[in-house]
């Protein structure tokens, strides 16, 4: 755990805790733009909007600001309390995911380790497509059969890969794969023989289904597992020492998330919620009943893949993350060795539109060459290459429960405010 060192205003509710760094040097007082950002997560936390957070800010290369704030750990599951959706009433019992303070919160620290949930979707599936494809292995338009034989019909021919980076292939955006598999192989089964859902390339449909089948295509074109890959191509190249899938050891610092999956229990009960399932929501009932911390909260990577995904499943810290960043706003090089082409992270980062580039997403509010992607449990990466700027802001906004319309704290506006803090004159 690093020293914790002062902040430079006093929070209410002793929730300014934890380490924090405003890079080399003295100390002294932040440049404008790292004040206002660190003001604005200071306040959430303050305001218990979210439980906790780490924000790190690189410019030029170097970490210019790092810092911790409030609880790793603010609250665990109540049985007592616990609410279930009932969809023959079509009404809420109890609370949703009932909840209960703890006696002794964890501090946050900035070496604590998250749950990335989608992130995983660049900081891992997307890398290692571009590896491959550097390598000459992968082809961006090949059809997904090209790599998964047993893949097609039904108009899956042409799926290509270049489709499922985008959110482009016409599948299905999400189902309970766990209700129909206790394994990766069985997962990938299911999903196969799923209809689509729009047609392919007929629009941007945002599909954890999608980079599911991107790291088989991943494995079957690496010959080793996704974990393997990276480890062995990315993680250890750049000397990340934080990051992996889970499930992670209990002698490692890492932020709680939910308490149980009652959000995904809803998504199948609630025919209305925007999740259509066909199938019979009472024919499995494997549901968490516990307080998840250093175990995915992805229902799906957990009970499906074993906690390794292409869609989520991967577990950082701040610091490891902003090493990521700073490979493409590099384009492709670290510490004078090259790991990616420059042309293969500009090809990557290029937008193709509604949003969205090569599994990156393109911020509208963000200036011109952003890049960034968030994840459900409250993470959010960002690169601006303008500015050789990176920034990684993440929290365990699930570990305050859901509110009473089965909804966690939206944290798109603090990510949207604390990205124009840092990039306005």
């Amino acid at each position: 755990m690093r020293p914790a060192c002062s902040l430079p205003f006093v929070l209410t509710a002793a929730l300014a805790v934890g380490s924090c760094s405003s890079g080399p040097g003295a100390p002294g007082p932040l440049p404008a733009h790292l004040a206002r950002a660190d003001s604005i997560v200071s306040a959430w936390v303050a305001d218990e909007r979210v439980p906790g957070a780490v924000l790190l800010v690189s410019e030029g290369g170097r970490t210019v600001f790092e810092r911790a704030y409030g609880w790793a750990r603010l609250y665990e599951y109540d049985e007592g309390q616990y609410g279930r959706w009932t969809s023959d009433a079509g009404e809420v019992g109890g609370r949703p995911g009932g909840i209960r303070r703890v006696a002794s919160p964890r501090e946050m620290t900035t070496d604590t380790r998250f749950d990335l949930a989608s992130v995983t979707k660049v900081m891992a599936t997307t890398f290692a497509v571009m590896l491959l494809v550097d390598d000459g292995t992968l082809d961006l338009d090949a059809p997904a059969r090209a790599y998964l034989p047993d893949f097609g019909g039904a108009g899956k021919d042409a799926i290509t890969l270049r489709h499922l980076l985008t959110h482009r292939a016409g599948l299905y955006q999400w189902q309970p794969t766990f209700y129909h598999a206790a394994n990766a192989e069985e997962a990938y089964a299911y999903v196969r023989e799923l209809p689509l859902a729009w047609g392919v390339g007929e629009g941007r449909h945002y599909s954890d289904l999608g980079f599911m089948l991107l790291g088989r295509i991943v494995e079957r074109g690496s010959g080793t597992t996704l974990d393997g890959f990276l480890r062995r191509r990315l993680w250890e190249p750049l000397g990340l020492r934080h990051t992996g899938f889970g499930p992670l050891t209990e002698d490692v610092a890492v932020a709680s998330t939910s308490h149980g999956n009652p959000f995904e229990h809803r998504m199948v009960h609630d025919s209305a919620f925007g999740y259509r399932y066909s199938g019979d929501p009472d024919a499995w009932d494997g549901w968490r009943h516990y307080t998840l911390a250093g175990e995915v909260n992805d229902g799906n990577a957990y009970h499906a893949f074993g906690g390794k995904a292409g869609h989520a499943g991967l577990f950082s810290t701040a610091s490891d993350l902003v090493v990521l960043l700073r490979l493409l706003l590099d384009r492709g090089e670290a510490g004078g060795r090259r790991l990616l082409r420059a042309e293969t992270v500009d090809r990557f980062l290029a937008s193709t539109g509604d949003g969205q580039a090569l599994g990156w997403q393109v911020p509208a509010w963000a200036p011109d060459g952003s890049f960034s992607h968030t994840g459900f449990t409250g993470t959010f990466v960002l690169g601006v290459p303008s500015r050789r700027l990176a920034a990684v802001l993440l929290t365990n906004r699930q570990n305050v429960g859901l509110d009473s319309a089965w909804a966690y704290p939206d944290v798109g506006p603090l990510q949207r405010e604390v990205t124009t803090a840092l990039t306005r004159p």
